[in-house]
């Protein structure tokens, strides 16, 4: 988008380019959401910026009326696979706080100089920058959710001192952190219950029913349980963090932009990347009117398109875990895959301290699959090699899977190990590492629909949404009928 378009869609109000990009008005020193609600400044005092850091960075105040910290990401990030992409994913993720600017640099082939001038130019804002506007946000959500004392909230929002919190507080939105904790917008959960209460926002509409579908059919035991009638259900997971471990709850029900969250944490620094993680497995950010553009006039998907409008493409909430359950159902059932999740689980998995109600376990570590005898899982002897071969090349760092992989390396990997099929390479790629452009296609589901459509197009025209495809015809049980389910995983 240029300028103009930019402009046009502030004065609509266009809530589909919520996180595409920001604008400050120069004669209020605030920077705003385009469907900001307030009175649109005339074009001369209006800048744009691509990122929320980008107008801290220019030395802009967040609105307090539309709280443009609060808005889906950009699903430009998910679909970029180039250096800009991938750190803004490792970004969100939480990797600067945890390992620094070093760090995030080394996990992407770069001197720190050389990404500081990259972001920089292409976002107007470095990593550092870009950091601590999240950990400001972050500090709002737990001002705004709980009742931790604000040096307890410095350091879980990643903060290194109580003085930085509360300077980065007041310079971004104009308050105290006692003032911004008092203030309790009406667009933000409240206190009370345990944990720390989110609103997720999306963009568009949002099929929750089918994704909680999803999650449901494949829900292994002690680790994931889906409680409630379908409409109204709630998804509930552990979740294995750097610092901790946690618990996350997710309602179906939608609030017209996002879905509630509640997280139990046992290390609040783990706030950002649990958050992050359960955005990804809901695929929070894409941008379902670019999708619905493209695949609503397709002759094959355009009528499953209308009936389902904001199908989302689930991610992953751990990548190891979920290459190793692709692994496990890869050419298989839906059931055969999930009651062997089940079985490895029971086995191999590692006890809460206490349970959470029907959640027990965390997913079994890769560096203890690595070297069990997986004798409790009923598969072939070949089955549990490639398994354990799998768990050892994620444990020893040689296939990468973190959300800032090179998405084309992680593929190769996968397939130079032994037993990996393309199909579950793909199936990896498309969930664990969020390519929205992945096509599946020796997919039995797939190749059924196109059989069964006369004059069906070619799928490479699906493209970039190569992946939203898949999971509309996936969706479909006409074509998903009798067919071993592509989706075990």
């Amino acid at each position: 988008m240029d300028d103009v378009s930019k402009y046009e869609a502030v004065c609509s109000r266009d809530a589909r380019f919520d996180g595409e990009f920001f604008f400050a008005v120069a004669t209020t020193g605030i920077y705003c959401r385009p469907s900001c609600p307030a009175t649109t400044a005339k074009r001369k005092n209006v800048r744009f910026f691509p990122t929320s850091a980008a107008a801290q960075r220019s030395g802009f105040r967040a609105c307090k009326r539309c709280r443009p910290d609060a808005v889906p990401g950009s699903a430009v990030w998910n679909a970029r696979a180039d250096t800009v992409g991938r750190a803004m994913r490792l970004i969100a993720d939480g990797v600067v706080d945890r390992e620094g600017v070093g760090g995030l640099a080394g996990r992407l082939g770069y001197s720190a100089r050389q990404l500081q001038r990259l972001l920089t130019g292409e976002l107007g804002a470095g990593p550092i920058a870009l950091a601590r506007a999240q950990r400001a946000q972050v500090a709002r959500v737990l001002l705004q959710t709980t009742s931790l004392q604000a040096a307890e909230i410095a350091f879980a929002a990643g903060f290194n001192s109580v003085r930085q919190f509360n300077e980065t507080i007041r310079e971004i939105y104009a308050v105290s952190p006692l003032e911004l904790r008092e203030a309790m917008p009406g667009g933000q959960v409240r206190r009370g219950a345990a944990g720390v209460g989110l609103r997720l926002a999306y963009r568009g509409p949002y099929a929750s029913a089918e994704i909680f579908d999803y999650l449901e059919r494949r829900a292994i035991a002690g680790v994931e349980e889906v409680l409630g009638e379908r409409g109204d259900r709630v998804y509930r997971r552990t979740l294995r963090l750097p610092s901790g471990t946690g618990v996350a709850e997710v309602a179906e029900r939608t609030g017209g932009s996002w879905l509630e969250c509640r997280l139990h944490l046992s290390d609040l620094r783990d706030l950002t990347t649990a958050t992050q993680r359960m955005r990804r497995l809901f695929d929070l950010d894409a941008d379902p009117f670019a999708i619905a553009d493209l695949l609503g006039g397709d002759p094959l998907l355009g009528a499953a398109v209308a009936r389902r409008p904001g199908l989302r493409a689930p991610g992953a909430a751990d990548p190891h875990e979920l290459a190793i359950r692709a692994v496990l159902g890869q050419q298989d059932t839906v059931a055969a895959g999930r009651e062997r999740g089940n079985a490895l689980v029971a086995a191999y998995g590692e006890a809460l301290p206490a349970p959470c109600g029907g959640l027990t376990h965390l997913f079994p570590a890769v560096e203890v699959l690595a070297q069990a005898s997986l004798a409790e899982v009923a598969m072939p002897a070949t089955r549990r090699q490639t398994l354990r071969g799998l768990a050892a090349a994620l444990a020893e760092g040689k296939v990468v899977l973190d959300p800032g992989a090179d998405r084309d390396e992680a593929e190769r990997a996968l397939l130079a190990l032994p037993g990996i099929e393309p199909w579950a390479a793909g199936y990896v790629r498309m969930r664990a590492l969020g390519d929205p452009d992945v096509l599946l296609a020796d997919d039995a589901v797939l190749q059924n629909a196109l059989q069964e459509q006369a004059g069906a197009p070619d799928p490479q025209a699906w493209r970039p949404w190569r992946s939203y495809a898949m999971h509309q015809v996936w969706a479909n049980p006409a074509w998903a009928r009798h067919v071993w389910a592509s989706t075990a995983a």
